[in-house]
């Protein structure tokens, strides 16, 4: 396979989200033979089973672009101890409908950011436990709880030196996982 495409969910629509910031930085760690695209999660609607024989527009693409993914990031903050509404809004629509499920086989990788020490640990482990049931093989190691810190990425989306080499380790991971899974 000549390039792997892997998608990257950011699940927090706040302009100046720190967990965008990480994944714009995680993007750059990725190797040549891997491309990132960002997959958008903030126009889509509520999800809703009545329209599952008829899902808006906006909705198709979004299965199409996660269906062209070799795999998947998923970069999370943690609300109230768990994953945002809009994260879990986004994986319902990729899931559904019932036989129809997207995120199927996508290789993941689960990581987020966070002012706090436990940084995202609790909402990336709500994250796994919905993902086992998308059918979704994790990479459980290296885990990716990251505690963000003023000057951890600049302005170019480069990590400084310390997170850097940690990153680049899990990108390393990642990428293995990826290829094991896509063969």
């Amino acid at each position: 396979m000549s390039t792997y495409k892997i998608g990257i969910v950011v699940g927090s629509l706040r302009k100046e989200s720190i967990n965008r910031q990480l994944a714009q930085a995680v993007a750059k760690l990725l190797p040549p033979d891997f491309s990132a695209e960002f997959i958008e999660i903030g126009d889509l609607p509520l999800y809703n089973q009545d329209l599952d024989g008829n899902q808006p527009a906006v909705v198709g693409a979004f299965k199409q672009h996660i269906e062209q993914q070799h795999g998947i990031i998923f970069v999370t903050p943690e609300y109230n101890r768990s994953i945002p509404g809009v994260l879990k809004n986004a994986i319902d629509h990729g899931s559904r409908p019932y036989g129809q499920n997207s995120w199927s086989g996508k290789a993941v990788g689960i990581m987020g950011t966070s002012s706090g020490a436990p940084a995202t640990s609790m909402a990336q482990q709500h994250l796994r436990n919905t993902l086992v049931f998308c059918n979704m093989p994790a990479l459980n190691q290296p885990e990716a709880y990251i505690q963000w810190r003023d000057g951890m990425i600049d302005a170019e989306d480069k990590f400084n030196e310390r997170t850097g080499s940690f990153m680049q380790n899990w990108v390393d991971a990642y990428v293995a996982w990826v290829k094991k899974n896509a063969a």
